[in-house]
């Protein structure tokens, strides 16, 4: 469904809360994941829109995109996510994806110590170059190999309460705390201006949390919904 400038009486039960009949608010936000190669940023990205996880995924060029929607409260939440690539050779094209983007998360493996430290280099860089108001989660992502883990939960929980991050071990294999990681982000997003006549910045389709869909945008200028800088 495409949106329109204006709300009409034709499409006004679609934007009305089903609890209080209320007009329900509607927000776009640009989201940019970022980590070292092979951390799993795009298996984490599948398993939120898609709800799949490949065993072997293929290293993504430059950075793909997709779109999820979200419901919260009675605001419903469309998050842009740009999955960039972590190879050494793209990160100088970070920039491109992170400026403007209000919320981020930043991944790493725990059974690879380096990805560790890389993470909080990406966190460092974001504190200083992206939006100030930036929400930023950090991942510590394949969690279901804990039994090879270079990294201990409490040192991360550290690191992230010292920065003020939202922090959470995943696994795309077995989808713990993805959904959550998403979602606590959405939450903490301002959702303070009604975006529903704001711009799209895509024409790709929008893919629910309870209906996983199999299509991907092709394209996006990264806007983010009136209201949010």
């Amino acid at each position: 469904m495409t949106s329109n400038n204006r709300q009409t009486s034709n499409n006004s039960n679609a934007n009305r809360s089903p609890v209080n009949g209320q007009q329900a608010r509607t927000c776009q936000f640009k989201m940019v994941l970022l980590g070292e190669s092979a951390v799993g940023k795009s298996s984490l990205v599948l398993r939120f829109v898609r709800g799949q996880f490949h065993e072997y995924q293929e290293s993504t060029i430059g950075a793909a995109f997709l779109t999820q929607t979200v419901s919260v409260d009675d605001t419903t939440v469309k998050l842009e996510l740009w999955d960039t690539a972590g190879q050494e050779r793209y990160h100088s094209l970070a920039p491109m994806y992170y400026r403007g983007a209000q919320a981020a998360i930043v991944v790493y493996d725990i059974t690879n110590a380096d990805t560790f430290s890389r993470a909080k280099v990406w966190v460092k860089e974001l504190q200083r170059q992206a939006a100030p108001n930036i929400v930023i989660a950090l991942a510590g992502n394949k969690a279901d190999l804990a039994a090879k883990r270079q990294i201990e939960v409490v040192d991360a929980q550290t690191y992230a309460d010292e920065n003020g991050l939202i922090f959470m071990e995943t696994s795309a294999k077995t989808a713990m705390n993805v959904n959550d990681i998403f979602m606590a982000i959405a939450k903490k997003l301002p959702k303070n201006q009604d975006s529903s006549s704001g711009r799209t910045g895509n024409n790709g389709p929008s893919i629910t949390v309870d209906r996983p869909g199999n299509s991907r945008a092709t394209g996006s200028d990264g806007g983010c919904c009136a209201g949010t800088k």
